[in-house]
Formats: C-alpha cells, sequence, structure tokens
C-alpha cells in the first residue's frame, strides 16, 4: 500500500488532532485527509483555557488555522460533528448527520471529558466545569468582582483558575480533597510552595475537604461547613473518552493504549494526546499524559508514522502552568525518587530534582526557565548522577551533562 495516497480519518479537531493533520501534509502525505470534531470552533490549544481566556484584557481566542488555512493544505474539516458509528469491517466512520467518511487509516484524538460531581449536581447551585472554549468564555463572564467562587480540586487547573479569579477581584475559596494541594505532582516542596502563594494572595485554601453536597448559598462539607458561594468550578481530573475506541473493539483501562509509533493493537488504527496511553519509564508505567507538549509533538510523532516516517516516541512529559506571576516547569515524575531542593524556596526561585537509582527522572523549575532547559535534557539523558553534586549549591546541573 501507498501510504502518501491512504486514506485517514482523525476523529477529534482538538490540538492533538490538528496538529496530526498537520504534520501529515509536512510528511508528504498526498491522501485524503478529514479531521472530524464535535466543537464547533476551529481546532485550538487547551492552555488558553485556564489563563489568557480569563485573563485578558478582551477574550481573543486563538486558533491553529483558520478555515481557509485548512483548506489550502486539503483538509477536510468538519466542526460540529459528532460521531456516532464506527464499522472497522468496512473501515467506515459515521455522523450524527448521516456523512461517511472511510478510512484506511483512523487516528483516535478524541481526548477526554470532566470527571463529574453528581452530589454537586443534584444541588440548587450551578455546577460549572471547564475543557472546552465555550466552558471558558463562560466561565470568564461569570468571574465578576466581588463574587465568591468555589474551586473544586485544588490541582493544576483549579489553582490556574484560583490565580485568575483573583485577578478579577473575586473571593476564593479551593476545597481539596487530600493533604495538600497538587497531590498529583508528588512534590512536598510544590505544595507548600503553591499553598504559601495562594494563601498570600488572599486565597482560602481548604485541604482535607470532603464534600456532602451543593447548597442554596454554597457547598456543605462532610462535617457540616458551608462555604458559601455564587460560582462552583468542579476540577477533580478528567477521564478519557473511548466509546469509539471500545465500538472498533479496542480494550482500555484508562486510556487507549498504544506503543511508541502510537499504534494500537488494530491494525491501521492509532491514538494520540491526552486519550493515548503510553509507557512512561519516569512513572516506570503506563500513563495518559494530559499535557500541551504531549498533545502536540506524540501527535506529531504518530502522524509521521502513519505516513510511512519510521518515528519513535519517548520524550519525558513536560509541561508548565502560570499562576500569578510565577511559572512553574514540571518534567517527567517529581514524585518518582527521593527529592533534592536547589535554590531559596522562600524567595520563589527554585527547582527540584527527583532521583530513582542514581537517575533524575524528574524535576520542577519555578520561574527557573533556564534550569528547566538543563532539566529536560538531564531526564531524557538517562545520566546517572551522583547526588553529593545535585546537593551542592555551588555545583551547575549544566555539568551533569557534559
Amino acid at each position: 500500500m501507498n501510504l502518501s495516497k491512504t486514506r485517514v480519518v482523525i476523529v477529534g479537531a482538538g490540538q492533538a488532532g490538528g496538529r496530526a493533520a498537520e504534520a501529515l501534509r509536512a510528511a508528504g502525505h498526498t491522501g485524503p485527509i478529514a479531521l472530524l470534531g464535535e466543537e464547533a470552533h476551529l481546532p485550538y490549544e487547551r492552555p488558553q483555557l485556564s489563563k489568557a481566556i480569563l485573563l485578558d484584557h478582551e477574550p481573543n481566542p486563538a486558533f491553529i488555522r483558520s478555515a481557509q488555512d485548512w483548506a489550502e493544505i486539503d483538509v477536510t474539516l468538519c466542526t460540529s460533528s459528532r460521531v456516532v458509528a464506527a464499522d472497522i469491517e468496512r473501515r467506515e466512520i459515521g455522523l450524527e448527520d448521516g456523512r461517511q467518511f472511510a478510512f484506511d487509516q483512523l487516528l483516535l484524538a478524541t481526548g477526554t471529558h470532566p470527571r463529574r460531581m453528581p452530589e454537586l449536581e443534584a444541588g440548587p447551585l450551578p455546577v460549572r466545569y471547564l475543557r472546552c472554549m465555550d466552558d471558558a468564555l463562560a466561565l470568564r463572564n461569570a468571574l465578576q468582582p466581588g463574587k465568591k467562587v468555589v474551586l473544586v480540586g485544588g490541582g493544576v487547573i483549579g489553582l490556574e483558575v484560583a490565580s485568575a479569579a483573583i485577578a478579577r477581584g473575586c473571593h476564593v475559596t479551593v476545597l481539596e480533597k487530600a493533604a495538600t494541594v497538587l497531590p498529583q505532582i508528588g512534590s512536598p516542596t510544590l505544595s507548600r510552595y503553591a499553598e504559601t502563594l495562594h494563601a498570600g494572595k488572599g486565597v482560602n485554601i481548604v485541604c482535607g475537604a470532603s464534600i456532602k453536597c451543593s447548597a442554596a448559598d454554597g457547598v456543605e462539607l462532610e462535617d457540616g461547613t458551608i462555604i458559601t458561594a455564587d460560582i462552583v468550578l468542579v476540577g477533580i481530573g478528567v477521564e478519557a473518552s473511548v466509546d469509539l475506541a471500545h465500538a472498533l473493539g479496542l480494550r482500555t483501562l484508562h486510556g487507549i493504549k498504544v506503543n511508541a509509533s502510537g499504534a494500537t493493537d488494530i491494525d491501521g488504527i492509532h491514538a494520540a494526546g491526552d486519550v493515548a496511553e503510553q509507557w512512561s519509564r519516569c512513572h516506570d508505567r503506563w500513563i495518559r499524559l494530559e499535557n500541551w507538549a504531549n498533545a502536540q509533538n506524540q501527535a506529531i510523532s504518530t502522524a509521521k508514522n502513519i505516513a510511512g516516517e519510521a518515528t519513535v516516541y519517548d520524550a519525558p512529559p513536560w509541561f508548565w502552568s502560570d499562576q500569578y506571576d510565577a511559572n512553574i516547569q514540571i518534567v517527567g515524575h517529581p514524585g518518582g525518587g527521593d527529592e533534592i531542593v536547589r535554590g531559596d524556596v522562600a524567595n520563589g526561585r527554585f527547582t527540584t530534582l527527583s532521583v530513582r537509582d542514581h537517575e533524575v527522572v524528574g524535576g520542577i523549575a519555578v520561574n527557573s526557565a533556564r534550569e528547566m532547559s538543563v532539566l529536560r535534557r538531564l531526564v531524557a539523558s538517562r545520566k546517572t548522577v551522583r547526588r553529593s553534586d545535585l546537593e551542592n549549591p555551588q555545583f551547575e546541573l549544566k555539568r551533569t551533562l557534559a
């Protein structure tokens, strides 16, 4: 089969799907490409939803390409298009409006959907989630000065929204079930830093919070405490959107399992972005990576393989978070080993390194972009390091790469 001429259908027109379509053309694929997305919007990158859309003077959504640009690279882009049928024998995808798309190669970039809280949804107070552009635009309009905002979940999204809400003049409470904020990161140092940072800006952080229900004037905890609220946003993680994968006969646990080429267990079917479950050396297990870098780079790598260019994707996870004036960057698995702290945590400029078996498997850089550049290369290198060097404040990290 001439791979450059095959029919490719991409289900999911978010960042992963959009970047994959671009990469197919860049790799010389000349066959038909259909990019199918449920949202009415053109493909876009999600970090802006909890950052620029909420904070900028005017909401100016940024899209990967204009409709004309997609047409110019000969990609059939279908927005507001929900896939309702998949026939693996006939190699066809069916849309809700009756249209059908035949494929030789199928890329599933279906992403995720928010984990919901029925105990809050059943109450009188409206509950919001933040996953798509329309969610972000509606939340921006709701974040008015003086409003009481309760954020359920002290992860990255919850804390980014907290910083945006404070900037917009709201009163903010963060409710986190775990003993600290950012529990998924696994760094005690970063958790303490984040709690201090947000508390200093006026955010009320309640850890160990167990939610009972929604009340007329707020959120009721199991101990009877009422946290008053005008706005409740739930950010307790996401779940992979795998209905289509199941319809095709793929088995899933936490996502669609793929190899380093982006291929699934079924020939000709691939997965990319948030929905793809990949092996992480840093974590020493299969995981889904829900971040901008993976949505872009793993999708590009997968597209190259679809186009016939053998490519392996094994980059360590990397993402960033902007909260107030703090830039937090994370690589690998910061909770995957012993934590070594370098720099001045109190002054908000520091790095951490996670060391396991004499190897750096993760790290964090707060307001230290140059150090993160070294950390990313160090984690990827798998070099053996000496703990005494890393603990020496006079030792330059870049020397570990020599």
